[in-house]
């Protein structure tokens, strides 16, 4: 039924390292929902894989000593969406997994798979590029820490080096404490379906919640690989909570997009919808933050 030409189990981070290191051409598996449709398709047949996906050191949800809010790799998107410091704290990042396929991949699928695909539709990813999120990466040199947006090289390959594997998420305490976010998914269809565009906002407002003291966007499927829009991100900041100011940045993050035409819609539509999304995500950051935009 698959390809294999051999499964290493892992038993440890450090192990799964090492199983890495001893064969080179290995590829890695968790939940396997990506990688085993991929080698029915004979795109990794006759591949050796290392599976991590017994590594309990890699899931949940915590707190790191300076207030970082750590995902091991390994979580599971159900889990993230149910747990209490993810909905406490970043529920949009919830939100969004909670839109990927059916319930019994979102039971399988992990957030370290749907990062490490490289995959600009991915419905974490365009949220963890507007909270700032850290990738966690752990090798034959230790481990390094490196700004989501540098993890992304270009479509579908990320920095990933010989022997690593992600073993977490980090959001930086700075990213998230104050901010409110949310996230639209547009699709073809309501349920199963591969973003057509996807439009993830944060807002941070002034005490009197009457500025906007900083906003964060950021898309998938608006280039080659989930982007920030920073030319309308400094077009709100430091606005005031008005509908004109929500309009004029959701319009300039046409300044920063370069989605591409392909079967599922035109160049000319995903720029219409980056539009509207961004408009109806940041309303809704701000309502949830507790703003009142005056038109």
């Amino acid at each position: 039924m698959y390809d294999i030409k051999a499964l290493y189990e892992a038993e440890s981070i450090e192990h799964a390292v090492k199983l890495l290191a001893e064969h080179p051409e290995a590829q890695i598996i968790a939940g396997g929902s990506d990688v085993l449709v991929q080698m029915r398709e004979g795109k990794r047949a006759g591949k050796e894989l290392v599976s991590i996906y017994g590594l309990d050191e890699m899931r949940g949800v915590s707190f790191e000593a300076d207030g970082a809010i750590r995902i091991g790799s390994l979580t599971s998107f159900s889990h993230i969406t149910r747990d209490p410091i993810i909905k406490e704290h970043i529920n949009v990042l919830g939100e969004a997994v909670d839109m990927v396929g059916g319930p019994q991949i979102r039971n399988i699928g992990t957030i370290g798979g749907n990062t490490c695909n490289g995959v600009t539709s991915a419905d974490s990813a365009s949220t963890l590029h507007a909270w700032d999120a850290v990738v966690e990466l752990t090798g034959p040199n230790g481990v390094r820490r490196i700004p989501i947006h540098d993890f992304y090289i270009r479509a579908g390959v990320v920095d990933l080096r010989p022997g690593e594997l992600q073993t977490a998420i980090i959001i930086p305490k700075a990213s998230y404490e104050g901010y409110k976010g949310h996230y639209i998914k547009y699709a073809m269809r309501n349920a199963m379906d591969i973003a057509t565009t996807g439009c993830s906002v944060n807002v941070k407002l002034s005490s009197d919640k009457m500025v906007m003291e900083d906003v964060r966007i950021a898309y998938g499927v608006a280039g080659p690989v989930p982007m920030r829009a920073p030319q309308a991100e400094e077009a709100a900041k430091g606005k005031t909570v008005s509908g004109g100011n929500v309009k004029a940045f959701a319009e300039t993050v046409l300044k920063d997009i370069n989605p591409r035409d392909s079967w599922r819609a035109s160049k000319e539509f995903r720029q219409h919808i980056a539009v509207v999304l961004a408009e109806r995500a940041l309303r809704e950051s701000i309502r949830l933050a507790g703003g009142v935009i005056d038109e």
